[in-house]
This record gives C-alpha cells, structure tokens and sequence, in this order.
C-alpha cells in the first residue's frame, strides 16, 4: 500500500480539523483532579442525548455548542464524561441525559452530527464527535461480555469495569474502508446503495473483517459489491464517524477490471463515469453529488479536480 499525496490539504476532511484540545487521558484515572476540574469557575460541559447536542448561532454568524459552566449543569454522577483541556486550561465535560434540557430563549437547537459537523468551529465539533462516540458505546455496552454482569462507568467514561470478574471494556471503534475506485480510462466508479434515492451515488465503502488487512478489504468489499477487480490501493486519510462506533478508512484504488456486476443486497446500480459525465449528470440532476460531513465527497474532489455541487439535500 503507498500513501496518496493530498495537494488540496488546505480544505480538512469534516470531524478531522485540529481542535485545539488535549485529552488529557492521564487525568481520566485521577478522581482528584477530575474532582477539582467539574468544580472549577472556567469548566464548560454540554449534554449529549441519542448522538444530539443543542447548538445556537451566536451574533456573528457562528455556530457553536450550548455549553455551560459546571455549577449550573444537570445532576448526573455516572454519565459525566471528560472530553480534555484547552490551551487556557479550560476543562470540558459531557453529561450524558435520557433527553436534552430545553431552553429559556428558544434560540437553541437539537442537531446530530451530520448536521453540526458542517456548522460548529473545529473546538466545538472535536467536543462533540467524541461525546457522542462515548454515548453510543456507553449505550450499547452496559454488561460484561465475559461473565454477562452490568458493568459501571470509569476513567471519566472511557472504561466500564466488571464488579463481578474484574474485567475492564474499552470503547470500541470498528474499521470501515471507504474508497474510490478508478480504472485505466481514469473513470471513477460510484454506486447507490438500496436504501438511497433515486440519483444519489456515491463510493464504496464497507467494514474490515477479522483476520483481514485493510487493503485487502478494500479488494474484497469492491469485488463483492460490484464484481470490480482491483489492483493498486493508496491510503488517503481517515476520518470517525460514530454511527455508532466506526473509523472511515478513505483509500483511492485502481481497478483491473471494468465489468460491473453489482450484488443486489447493499448495492442496487453502479456506474462508471469520466469527468465529464460526472459534471453533466451534476448539472441535469441526474446524479446527486455526495452532501455532509463524509469523507466521500473529499475523494470523489480529489479524481474530479474540485469542488463538488452542493446543492444535494441528503
């Protein structure tokens, strides 16, 4: 496997923008300084609830999460998640609620990440791509795997622990190779999956499995879905996408062969297109380009040579 040379680095893939923050995970065991640092003035947290935090527009223009200090957040001891440190040494948490507080001004909004993740600053987005990470784990993982015990919540959210045989759970984060595929015409192939519109396409994507590389998922996952062979495979750059728990693993790759059998099951039609195409299936609307946060839009950009439309509304 090489590694693709990004020369449109200027423009960060969504949810992988430098965030300022440190996690400070040597403090996550230290029940002392977590102590000091949920009573500290100059701490913010925010809620999280079913992968949804508030934002608001503030008088600039900005987007930003509802956060605010300590003292006046909800009650919750064991869903109080540390999320790390700022440059100014302010410390932030999520609070993990069965549902979000409402809101004296009415100004403030639920949002997930598809949508926050285009609108908040690169502090704020960091915050909540790792809040919500913790949730959904937390949420799906509340017994022990060994013995079948509830297990409790340490190291400020990041362990559960067994009370009954000692074992200790760790978030997880699966895997996902998401890639574009071209072939010795310099096409791309994009694909829409059985549950998508009619129109929207997109590249393949799909989960590596156990005992596998991840070039070799690659391979697997475009021969499995559309009967593609594929040769060459360059890592691009990853990004974590919690829905609930994976890590997007974006690769361009080159085809050997052209014929294209799709399997039915995931994928429903995929086709080749050359540049051209492409553009004049943007402008008719007869494909609708890739929307949001996902990598996929970031490596379709990097065959077509700019920007896509964003006029799509998935």
């Amino acid at each position: 496997m090489t590694t693709w040379t990004d020369h449109t680095a200027d423009r960060p893939i969504s949810l992988t923008a430098p965030s300022g923050l440190d996690r400070a995970a040597h403090h996550r065991l230290d029940e002392a300084w977590l102590a000091a640092a949920w009573s500290h003035p100059s701490t913010r947290c925010f809620v999280v609830s079913g992968g949804q935090a508030l934002i608001d527009e503030t008088p600039d223009g900005r987007t930003e999460l509802v956060m605010t200090p300590s003292f006046e957040a909800p009650l919750t001891e064991a869903h109080r998640y540390f999320l790390g440190t700022d440059e100014d040494g302010v410390s932030y948490f999520a609070l993990q609620k069965d549902s979000l507080p409402g809101r004296m001004d009415q100004s403030a909004r639920p949002a997930g990440l598809r949508e926050a993740g285009l609108l908040l600053e690169p502090r704020d987005a960091g915050l909540m791509v790792h809040a919500v990470a913790l949730e959904n784990w937390q949420r799906l993982h509340r017994f022990c795997s060994r013995c079948g015990e509830r297990t409790v919540i340490a190291a400020a959210g990041h362990i559960r622990r067994c009370p009954a045989c000692g074992a200790e759970h760790y978030p997880r984060t699966d895997p996902a190779v998401i890639m574009a595929v071209t072939d010795a015409e310099d096409r791309i192939l994009l694909g829409r999956q059985v549950h998508w519109p009619e129109g929207r396409f997109s590249t393949l994507a799909g989960f590596v499995e156990p005992g596998e590389s991840i070039e070799q998922s690659v391979r697997r996952e475009v021969q499995e879905e559309a009967g593609i062979t594929v040769g060459p495979v360059e890592y691009v750059a990853s990004q974590p996408w919690p829905f609930p728990s994976s890590l997007m693993l974006g690769f361009m790759a080159r085809a050997t062969s052209t014929d294209i059998e799709v399997d039915g099951d995931e994928i429903q039609e995929a086709r080749w297109f050359s540049r051209d195409e492409l553009g004049a299936a943007f402008e008719s609307g007869e494909v609708l380009p890739p929307y949001g946060i996902s990598i996929a839009a970031r490596l379709i950009e990097l065959w077509y040579g700019k920007p896509l439309p964003t006029r799509a509304a998935f």
